[in-house]
């Protein structure tokens, strides 16, 4: 897990990694919490309403209509136990994958990393590539600050 950059990949992939979040929580806990999207509720009444509406979910995909941007939706896509779960979308006005990455720094603590893959156009690679590495970093915040029990 490396820190907070993003980088080109192929023709216009552009990827984007969050800064690495330390967890007081064990590995097992925090990957069984975000393999199964159903634990979501638990932490609904954390999510800003004035930026996120249509919030919803099930235990493999997650919707949420982002303002100004419009509805997004993913799906899990893989998951390698207490190690990472991958997401494709299944739509947003841009195709990306997400995954998350989880690993164990002790038996009562782990640390997690967020990363973005992005087909991003040239013409608004320059529009986009902030707000994203932003809203990367703000769901890796986020995340780290749920109670994985």
């Amino acid at each position: 897990m490396s820190g907070v950059s993003h980088q080109v990949l192929g023709n216009r992939m552009t990827k984007f990694e969050s800064s690495i979040k330390q967890i007081p929580y064990p590995v097992e806990d925090v990957y069984r919490n975000i393999s199964d999207l159903s634990n979501l509720e638990r932490v609904r009444d954390r999510i800003p309403q004035d930026k996120l509406q249509d919030f919803q979910f099930d235990s493999d995909s997650v919707q949420v209509s982002v303002s100004p941007v419009g509805t997004i939706k993913l799906r899990i896509c893989d998951r390698e136990e207490n190690k990472c779960v991958k997401f494709e979308t299944e739509q947003s006005p841009l195709a990306f994958n997400l995954w998350i990455q989880v690993l164990p720094v002790s038996d009562t603590a782990s640390k997690m990393k967020v990363t973005v893959q992005a087909d991003i156009p040239f013409m608004l690679k320059g529009m986009v590539s902030g707000p994203l590495q932003d809203g990367v970093e703000k769901i890796a915040d986020a995340l780290s600050q749920i109670p994985f029990v």
